[in-house]
């Protein structure tokens, strides 16, 4: 049975487990920074109070808002990859609880794939069953253009097949009334957005879907799951458990250009809401990580992507950042941790089956095999 409540304490720690392991930093460290600044905070911008947010909207807008007030700006160079939760140490548990996994300032299919797998690792962990990870693309404003067009199409012409509630809402919003047909079984010759990208979100959607297959993590392809309005774009997913969606994930690149004007911005997060019980959480003394792991190259970076659930599991106490692919800013963002070894990964050694460990006091490197490497750790913890 699928449980409906869980501690809040249980989701504060979990989430904060997943995100160390795949590089996620918490947004209290960084609005934390931003208090002694006399930055005043902002509400929404006038184009998105005139949005119609749906509820993971309406969180993902909050978070971005504030992102803004703590001038937290990434960019291609130095990606932010965040994670954040209404859940507070010292504060009462939310009666609602929600947690949510960005990557802010990278278009690449590799932020795609990394907050996926950040939620997947965590709903199996709040669950304890293995969840189903749907996934579609409906692509760029190019392709959404297009789309619409194909779906007014199909609408009129099987007018007098559909259910008339879907017809009527199709003169009024296509997508609308596409999610309708869809829940009302009424789909099955529907246009599917993916034969309708544009070139861009063509190879986007295809080097997410080869990430996912190299780093071997599960999903089907749905292709009725589909965003609505101009808040969502490209990438779109639902991770279920059982028949019941705990999670949902997009890129909202339009959505955060309207917090953070001026250049070309890339995003996508995903969110799970989820009931939650207890009473004061109490606030935990953060540990000093033994190990940080850096990597450079695809290779190396799908090979991290699959050792995080081993380091994890075998609890090793190690940090990386997944998704930024800047060897100097990687080492750091180690150096602030201040960590003891410093793991690295380069194709050679990714190709190798290998890994070099090197003691940050002595500058002594040793050479350790992929095979067992988190146990193998653990004689340096």
């Amino acid at each position: 049975m699928i449980r409906d409540t869980i501690p809040a304490e249980e989701l504060l720690n979990k989430a904060r487990a997943v995100g160390q392991y795949y590089g996620f930093t918490p947004l209290t460290s960084l609005t934390t920074r931003a208090r002694w600044s006399a930055r005043a905070k902002t509400g929404y911008p006038d184009a998105v109070t005139a949005l119609a947010l749906d509820s993971v909207a309406e969180t993902v807008a909050s978070f971005l808002r504030q992102c803004q007030n703590a001038a937290c700006t990434p960019n291609q160079r130095q990606p932010l990859f965040i994670w954040h939760t209404n859940i507070a140490p010292g504060r009462s548990a939310q009666k609602k609880a929600t947690i949510q996994f960005h990557a802010l300032g990278s278009d690449r299919a590799i932020a795609d794939a990394v907050v996926i797998r950040a939620l997947l690792a965590l709903v199996r962990d709040l669950f304890h069953e293995e969840p189903t990870v749907r996934i579609n693309s409906m692509g760029d404003k190019e392709t959404r253009a297009r789309y619409a067009r194909e779906l007014s199409n199909f609408f009129k012409k099987r007018s007098g097949m559909l259910p008339e509630e879907c017809v009527t809402l199709s003169k009024q919003n296509v997508f609308l009334a596409a999610e309708l047909a869809i829940l009302l079984d009424a789909a099955d010759d529907l246009p599917a957005p993916t034969e309708h990208l544009s070139d861009a979100s063509r190879k986007r959607f295809e080097d997410l879907l080869e990430y996912l297959e190299m780093t071997e993590t599960p999903y089907e392809l749905a292709r009725t799951l589909l965003s609505r309005g101009s808040v969502w774009n490209d990438t779109c997913f639902e991770i279920l458990v059982g028949e019941r969606r705990v999670a949902w994930g997009s890129r909202y690149n339009d959505l955060a250009r309207h917090f953070f004007p001026g250049a070309p911005f890339s995003a996508i997060g995903a969110v799970i809401h989820i009931a939650s019980e207890g009473s004061v959480i109490k606030k935990a003394d953060p540990a000093r990580l033994r190990f940080s792991f850096v990597h450079i190259g695809d290779e190396a970076k799908r090979i991290s992507i699959r050792l995080a659930e081993d380091f994890r599991k075998a609890r090793v106490s190690l940090a990386q950042d997944i998704g930024v692919e800047s060897l100097t800013e990687q080492i750091h963002l180690a150096e602030r941790r201040n960590s003891p070894y410093l793991l690295i990964m380069g194709r050679k050694e990714a190709l190798e089956g290998s890994a070099i460990l090197r003691n940050c006091a002595t500058q002594e490197e040793t050479v350790l095999p992929l095979l067992g490497l988190a146990e193998r750790l653990k004689s340096f913890a």
